[in-house]
């Protein structure tokens, strides 16, 4: 991508979350911009960082850990967004801040023992199917709070929130209801004690609603780097 679009699409993308998250009376610091690197080159990553992002988010391992180990020298949080296969958490739990799509205690107990001693806490986002589609990972609602209090008690994890990626929709009034009901969970695991922080939800088609319906951090790819290169 070059530098100079980049650029623009950059500053279109902070005006389209400010501008959210005015609406809301929030302000734009309240919404983290996770950006979404899945399929880009390394190239556009480094522009993006050059440009101020810290935060980037990747769903293959593969693709991850080259692209982690070229920019090791900067100050950069990696979040591992993509479903994460049980035989592959140590590589996670070694070379990440953050995991979005924890949906299984026994993946949870593994990224605990497998996090590095030496490293901060690993974040994490339970990931909740809020339609139940058998498509996609994510934990049903009903059975978060259980998941929420075991995943909390284990050592070298930090518990900060919840995730999602509803159903698509155009309608933003149909966006928001599945960020609503996220939101409400958060809410009362919040009533509870959980100390949540964190709703990561929102991605390039619908992220204004997910700021409008309280989201703390959007993952946007397409909207920031373009259409994904043909592999």
């Amino acid at each position: 991508m070059d530098p100079q679009n980049l650029a623009l699409r950059l500053a279109e993308v902070r005006r389209r979350i400010g501008a959210a998250a005015a609406a809301a009376g929030r302000s734009a610091q309240s919404v983290t911009l996770l950006a979404v690197g899945k399929a880009h080159p390394v190239e556009a990553l480094a522009a993006a960082a050059d440009l101020g992002l810290t935060n980037f988010g990747e769903s293959y391992l593969s693709e991850a850990l080259p692209k982690i180990a070229a920019l090791q020298e900067r100050d950069l949080s990696w979040h591992y967004i993509g479903r994460i296969q049980a035989n592959k958490t140590r590589p996670i739990a070694e070379s990440f801040a953050w995991v979005h799509g924890l949906d299984r205690l026994k993946v949870a107990e593994r990224l605990a023992e497998q996090r590095p001693f030496h490293a901060p806490p690993l974040n994490v986002c339970l990931q909740v199917n809020l339609a139940r589609e058998s498509t996609k990972g994510g934990v049903e609602p009903a059975e978060v709070p259980a998941l929420a209090h075991a995943v909390a008690a284990l050592p070298r994890l930090k518990l900060r929130g919840l995730m999602c990626l509803p159903p698509a929709e155009d309608d933003p009034a149909r966006q928001r209801h599945w960020f609503a009901l996220l939101h409400a969970l958060y809410g009362e695991l919040n009533r509870a004690g959980a100390g949540l922080d964190t709703l990561s939800m929102g991605m390039s088609d619908d992220f204004e609603a997910a700021i409008a319906e309280g989201s703390t951090l959007v993952r946007l790819g397409t909207v920031l780097f373009g259409p994904r290169p043909v592999q």
